[in-house]
């Protein structure tokens, strides 16, 4: 808009000059006329712009009777045309207005009425009225307007290109301290950082002391609620012991139903206690867990637990791989499954960890008799044991998959290939 109007006012400005040029070209062919005693006009040529003699050069004139007929004489640089006047205004005694030129030229005119005397009559108050026309091309004009647009262009396109690299010069400039304490954040979601460090601008750093009081709160709060579980769990724990002791020290009916209760209410402690510490942790940032290491105390710690029975257990785990979550979750849900395998198979469990993308897949099989396409939900919906001969509560695969479900990700039952259960839980990685 501002490059419009610049335009505007710059053609106006060359406009005007070209009107007074031509004004004055007007003034000097009328200072030029003299009349002759029968009421003619004569001129002393010298006098005029050497322009007028060059044929088509663009600049023009003539002198016509006041009635506008045929000139009674024009400029050599009309050559074999004649200026037809025409889109007239009025400026006092002077007409101005355009006219098609010679080779298609678009003229500008300007024209006034001059009155000679006529001396050769009797009369003195005779006289005769001419018309003096001066035209010149306006290609001048446009060439000037032109010159001037394609600056006015080029000058604001360089203004704009630099407008906008000293604007994105500013915004990377200016916007670095925020995105170094995104790097920071990232940082402590990914479990590389404990708090936002580093020196940050004075309009941005109580922002990073409040992010940092936030996250200091947030893991009082987890610690204190983790304080409480622990709490909870001993201290129902202690009293549901001394009842399933006082149960087995009698017989009967009633001694039998109170342990059927005991142990229902230790499996639903150990479930729920289980969901709520997993909830809490997931409310602190910065958990990160080599998944590799967590496998590996697994494995030894459950081999030598099993290896009366011979049971082989195999692992395969990239050293790269982590998972986003705290490593007594993963310990968990990696125990349920190992412990479970280990507990069915006749002689090999294999373990096996990969990656895929912003999630990592733990493989859990063994060569034991597997389940049914039927009974997995059951095992793994309400925690149900099938067979009571094999020790544990039966609510471990249906703990892992709360957990699994608390961190987004999912646990699924399906055939091994060694012929036994495949458990398979997919759950956030760490790049």
């Amino acid at each position: 808009m501002g490059g419009f109007f610049l335009s505007r006012a710059f053609r106006t400005a060359v406009e005007d000059n070209f009107n007074t040029t031509l004004q004055a070209d007007l003034d000097g062919l009328v200072a030029a006329a003299e009349a002759d005693p029968n009421g003619g006009v004569v001129l002393e040529e010298r006098l005029l712009n050497h322009r007028f003699e060059r044929i088509y050069s663009g600049l023009y004139w003539e002198i016509l009777p006041e009635a506008r007929g045929q000139p009674v004489q024009f400029s050599h640089s009309l050559f074999d045309h004649l200026i037809n006047i025409a889109d007239t205004s009025s400026v006092g005694s002077t007409t101005w207005g355009y006219a098609e030129g010679p080779e298609n030229q678009r003229l500008r005119v300007v024209a006034q009425q001059v009155v000679f005397p006529i001396s050769a009559t009797p009369n003195k108050d005779d006289s005769r009225a001419y018309v003096f026309m001066v035209a010149a091309d306006l290609a001048g004009v446009d060439s000037e307007t032109d010159e001037f647009n394609g600056t006015l262009i080029w000058a604001f396109s360089l203004l704009g290109v630099g407008l906008i690299i000293a604007v994105l010069l500013q915004v990377r400039v200016g916007l670095r301290p925020l995105a170094r304490l995104s790097g920071a954040l990232a940082r402590i979601r990914d479990g590389k950082a404990r708090r936002l460090e580093g020196t940050y601008p004075a309009e941005i750093a109580p922002l990073v002391g409040e992010l940092n009081s936030l996250i200091q709160h947030s893991e009082e709060v987890v610690g204190r609620a983790r304080t409480h579980v622990a709490n909870l769990a001993h201290f129902l724990k202690t009293p549901l012991t001394v009842l399933a002791s006082e149960a087995q020290a009698q017989s009967g009916p009633l001694a039998e139903q109170v342990q059927r209760q005991v142990d229902a209410m230790r499996r639903q402690v150990d479930h729920y206690l289980a969901r709520g510490r997993a909830a809490g942790a997931l409310d602190v940032l910065g958990n990160r867990t080599r998944v590799e290491e967590v496998l590996d105390d697994l494995v030894r710690v459950l081999a030598r637990i099993h290896g009366e029975r011979g049971i082989a257990i195999s692992e395969d785990c990239p050293r790269s791989l982590f998972f986003r979550g705290e490593r007594q979750d993963l310990e968990e849900m990696a125990g349920n499954l190992i412990d479970n395998a280990c507990k069915w198979a006749k002689a090999r469990v294999r373990v096996s960890a990969l990656p895929e993308g912003a999630k990592w897949r733990l493989v859990i099989e063994d060569d034991g008799p597997g389940l049914k396409a039927e009974d997995r939900e059951r095992v793994l919906g309400r925690g149900e044991r099938l067979d009571e001969s094999v020790p544990g509560s039966g609510l471990g695969l249906s703990i892992v998959g709360d957990i699994a479900k608390l961190y987004g990700g999912t646990l699924a039952l399906d055939s091994s290939p060694l012929g036994g259960l495949r458990a398979q839980l997919v759950l956030p990685a760490l790049a």
